[in-house]
């Protein structure tokens, strides 16, 4: 358990040192979506159709660009070996970093969509909605996301084979996700949509961990 704290503890400092990564994360969803009302034009009632979409879409891809750095800079300077033969699983580690990514990049995206959705005519109806969604959906992103850093660690041009190899993935993830929002929008019942998140993520939790850990020890031999 010291390990794993250790771990989460360190790579929250190196996010903290390291801010820049982060605000470019947030910078490029703000712009990603303000850029969809002087695309599409000023039509409130069009733009709040398509703000689940827009928000999740944006908040998905914004999610992806720090994940091909998960595990490189700790292959680099030799802790990711260190870390592999410490007392703590492998496993765990990997879902402890997954956490930090999340801490830094996932909460950071949630709690910004509702001001986003403003520039997009969503407010009141859908804003709860919106935030929980990207709490439960998100975290998921991250531990998939895990997996594709783990495969691609070492390969040239990381970044670009850990969206493809993970954005199929998540489709089920932007769509219950978007299907929330929607729900709550039509004052349909969210309920089912929340549920599927929550199963998406159980499941991610109990499968990637295993996955992104395999892959790293042979990246490691």
């Amino acid at each position: 358990m010291n390990t794993l704290l250790g771990v989460l503890a360190r790579d929250l400092k190196l996010a903290i040192r390291q801010i820049g990564d982060a605000t470019t994360v947030l910078v490029f969803f703000t712009i990603a979506v303000a850029l969809f009302p002087f695309g599409l034009g000023p039509d409130p009632v069009l733009l709040k159709k398509i703000a689940p979409g827009i928000l999740w879409v944006t908040a998905l891809l914004a999610a992806l660009l720090s994940l091909d750095r998960l595990f490189e800079a700790d292959h680099a300077d030799g802790t990711l070996e260190q870390l592999a033969l410490s007392p703590a699983p492998l496993e765990a580690i990997v879902a402890v970093k997954a956490l930090a990514h999340w801490l830094t990049t996932g909460l950071p995206l949630a709690l910004m969509a509702p001001l986003l959705g403003i520039l997009l005519g969503l407010t009141g109806e859908g804003s709860l909605e919106l935030v929980l969604s990207l709490l439960i959906g998100t975290p998921t992103i991250s531990l998939i996301g895990a997996v594709g850093a783990a495969v691609t660690l070492g390969a040239r041009r990381s970044g670009v084979l850990v969206a493809l190899l993970i954005l199929p993935l998540t489709i089920p993830v932007l769509i219950f996700g978007v299907g929330a929002v929607d729900a709550a929008i039509t004052a349909l019942d969210v309920a089912p949509h929340l549920a599927f998140l929550g199963a998406l993520l159980a499941g991610s939790l109990a499968l990637t961990p295993w996955a992104s850990a395999a892959a790293l020890r042979l990246a490691l031999r």
